[in-house]
């Protein structure tokens, strides 16, 4: 075992997992009556940044937002349900996956609204960032989002490289 492995001893993915629910009330809706685009995204941050906290123990600031998917509205009156955790965790930096379903409370009906994929990094007591245990991959599904997530994050910082050099 390594000095870092110690200090950060990897920790199940299990330990991050985040399930939040709310109602949709007519102060967050459109004309439409659905959800406002940018009340999801504050409930994906949200949800995303308990993980990313649960895992690291520390303060977390969002770094990036590789993806945001709508797939379909959520009506005023129905639940907003967010599942959030992490799959995969770098040095200083972690990648945190968020489903987001609606769930009609008169049919019990739920459906995959959106899904996110936000990279946090863990700060010091300084504001630095430090370094974080590593993530422990246990079922097939949570292996395959960290080897996809090494994947993405290679794109991000390909990306990321090229803007700063225009």
């Amino acid at each position: 075992m390594t000095k870092y492995e110690s200090e950060y001893p990897a920790k199940p993915v299990r330990d991050s997992v985040v399930e939040m629910t709310e109602v949709v009330l007519p102060n967050d809706t459109n004309n439409f009556g659905t959800l406002f685009g940018g009340k999801v995204m504050q409930l994906i941050d949200i949800a995303g940044t308990i993980a990313a906290r649960r895992h690291t123990k520390r303060l977390v600031v969002t770094a990036a937002v590789d993806s945001l998917a709508f797939l379909s509205p959520i009506k005023m009156g129905d639940l907003v349900l967010l599942k959030a955790s992490v799959n995969r965790a770098f040095k200083t930096s972690l990648e945190v996956g968020v489903k987001v379903f609606s769930e009609n409370t008169q049919t019990g009906t739920r459906k995959h609204t959106a899904s996110a994929y936000l990279s946090f990094v863990a700060l010091d007591d300084e504001g630095k960032p430090t370094p974080i245990p590593s993530v422990i991959p246990e079922t097939p599904d949570e292996k395959r989002r960290f080897e996809k997530a090494a994947i993405r994050r290679g794109s991000r910082l390909v990306s990321c490289s090229s803007e700063l050099n225009r």
